[in-house]
């Protein structure tokens, strides 16, 4: 068994609570999904948002759902670069897995497919 991350990202267009958390849901189940985990094998989730994201925390989406709620989450504030992608959510979920490190899918959603475009491709060729 290993210990392994597994990264995502996702943008919003405005700074609201119900498109945050919507965001944060969509993109932790897209992970879930891409990956075949279950919460029980999560070690933890680290979240950060953009400084433009402050309407709420992105871990409230994730401990409403059913499962989740013993997983430990943190949200922290990114780095701010100049001219990085704005109004971003990053997760790493960190999950206890017997998968290779090439078997694990990151994603990466909406505006933030620019992050990572390598990783994109080939999550995208993998689903094919």
């Amino acid at each position: 068994m290993f210990l392994r991350g597994i990264r995502g990202a996702t943008t919003v267009e405005h700074n609201e609570a119900q498109e945050i958390l919507t965001a944060t849901g969509e993109l932790l189940a897209a992970i879930v999904e891409a990956n075949d985990f279950r919460p029980e094998e999560i070690c933890s989730v680290f979240i950060t948002v953009t400084e433009d994201i402050t309407a709420t925390f992105p871990a409230r989406a994730i401990r409403t759902m059913i499962g989740w709620e013993l997983v430990p989450l943190m949200c922290s504030l990114e780095v701010p670069v100049e001219n990085s992608l704005p109004k971003c959510i990053r997760l790493m979920v960190q999950v206890n897995t017997t998968k290779s490190q090439a078997e694990i899918n990151h994603i990466y959603l909406k505006e933030a497919k620019a992050l990572r475009p390598d990783i994109v491709k080939l999550t995208n060729e993998a689903t094919r």
